[in-house]
């Protein structure tokens, strides 16, 4: 995936309208017009919404008629989740290591305490 193409897809997905979008489409194709129906807003709006979606290759739009169906492409999310799980692991590995690290600092804090509290029980 480039990096202008997972720049649309994020910029697609950063919209809540978007992503409530994308969810109505995993369960089906739909009208442009039944997708716009939940939503706050003129129809002319959610279009707008769609474009930005269709630019993203996201989801692609079928004309019958008047009729406009629209139905979700799931491959740039794939190609966007792959990007994401290398970070993921990398943070993880980060994180793996960091807590590895500050076990050993609170071992060696608690070895030294107990040093000291034999140390006063000597006296």
């Amino acid at each position: 995936m480039t990096s202008a193409h997972l720049d649309k897809t994020m910029t697609a997905l950063a919209d809540p309208t978007r992503r409530a979008i994308l969810q109505r489409l995993s369960r089906g194709e739909a009208r442009v017009t039944e997708i716009a129906r939940p939503f706050n807003m003129s129809l002319n709006a959610v279009s707008k919404h769609i474009l930005i979606l269709e630019r993203a290759d996201l989801v692609r739009r079928r004309v019958e008629g008047r009729d406009h169906y629209m139905s979700a492409n799931a491959g740039p999310l794939s190609d966007a989740v792959d990007w994401i799980e290398t970070y993921r692991r990398s943070w993880e590995q980060r994180f793996d290591r960091l807590d590895k690290y500050l076990k050993e600092l609170q071992s060696k804090k608690n070895r030294t305490l107990s040093k000291e509290k034999d140390n006063g029980r000597k006296k």
